[in-house]
């Protein structure tokens, strides 16, 4: 099977959910997995595990904690124009190539 990589998207980055019973809550990206295209983002799509004691964890009962969630169900957030938009690439004159917003056309930091 082909990998996919999702480049838009990086840790880090601040992200809202377009679809799914999580629509329209932004959160941080905590973790990326491209080889199976999906992300954890911070307080979105929470589950709860049921644990037993012993191992890592020394006590044990129900965790909540973050499931991961398609990258193609989130959207950029723009840190200057505050609204999710699309994102596109720019090729700078030392060579280097930046991730920049379609809607302001400013560069985003990574």
């Amino acid at each position: 099977m082909r990998k996919k990589k999702h480049p838009s998207i990086k840790k880090n980055d601040k992200v809202v959910v377009l679809t799914g019973k999580e629509k329209g809550k932004i959160g941080t990206v905590l973790k990326l997995d491209s080889d199976a295209g999906r992300a954890i983002v911070e307080k979105v799509n929470m589950v709860k595990r049921h644990t037993r004691a012993g191992g890592k964890s020394a006590q044990g009962g129900i965790i909540e904690k973050e499931a991961p969630i398609h990258v193609s169900n989130l959207m950029l957030v723009c840190s200057k124009c505050a609204e999710p938009s699309r994102i596109g690439k720019r090729t700078l004159e030392d060579g280097s190539k930046v991730r920049v917003c379609k809607k302001c056309g400013e560069l985003l930091e990574s």
